[in-house]
């Protein structure tokens, strides 16, 4: 009993855990398989993605120091990496999308993917290297948080559409609010889309012009 405390005491300060992290805490194999197993049993621990897990307590106390929605944003950094929150989630922060978004968006350099769990649906988009930039490193606390700024937000956005838009009534139709993007963010928008150097993106770029 007195070792699954310490268990529970050491699960319940981590943002997130790996099995191998207990391993080197001292906490033998076969002893760390079963307490998992019991806490998965018991709703105490919840799984994140195969091999990554974090506890209700830690959770609980998070969102009693009103700092879950900023957890969530770290954690998607977290369960497939490298990554950085961007598209709709970010667009939507700036109020610069109509539509709402109930899902975490993210652009990685890694295949497209997707994670779904007991904290949200965590959706991942492809992109090359040389346009995985525009992104800052955020400290929320004890969190730190990859997102886009409001211009590679929109490239992203607008980049991963490029096939299907046919010209500006389609453009429109994505209810862009064009008057929150300012001379510098529209600057900083058309330095991507000479990265990208891509004739549509370069055509889709004059339609987001002041």
């Amino acid at each position: 009993m007195n070792k699954l405390k310490e268990f529970n005491n050491v699960i319940g300060g981590m943002p997130y855990f790996l099995p191998e992290n207990l391993l080197s805490l001292g906490f033998e194999r076969r002893y760390l398989n079963i307490s998992l197993s019991r806490l998965k049993k018991r709703g105490d621990i919840i799984p994140l993605k195969r091999g990554i897990y974090v506890s209700v307590e830690y959770l609980d106390k998070v969102k009693r120091n009103g700092e879950y929605s900023k957890y969530l944003e770290m954690i998607s950094g977290v369960l497939y990496s490298p990554s950085y929150l961007s598209l709709e989630y970010v667009l939507n922060e700036y109020n610069i999308l109509s539509e709402s978004s109930f899902s975490f968006s993210l652009v990685s350099t890694k295949k497209t993917f997707e994670v779904k769990n007991d904290l949200g649906l965590f959706c991942y988009r492809n992109i090359k290297e040389s346009l995985f930039t525009g992104f800052n490193l955020i400290k929320s606390g004890d969190f730190l948080i990859y997102k886009a700024t409001k211009a590679k937000a929109l490239f992203d956005f607008l980049y991963f559409r490029k096939n299907i838009i046919t010209g500006d009534d389609f453009l429109e139709s994505f209810r862009v609010n064009k008057e929150m993007l300012s001379d510098s963010d529209l600057k900083e928008f058309k330095k991507y889309v000479s990265i990208s150097n891509n004739q549509k993106m370069k055509e889709i770029a004059k339609f987001y012009e002041h």
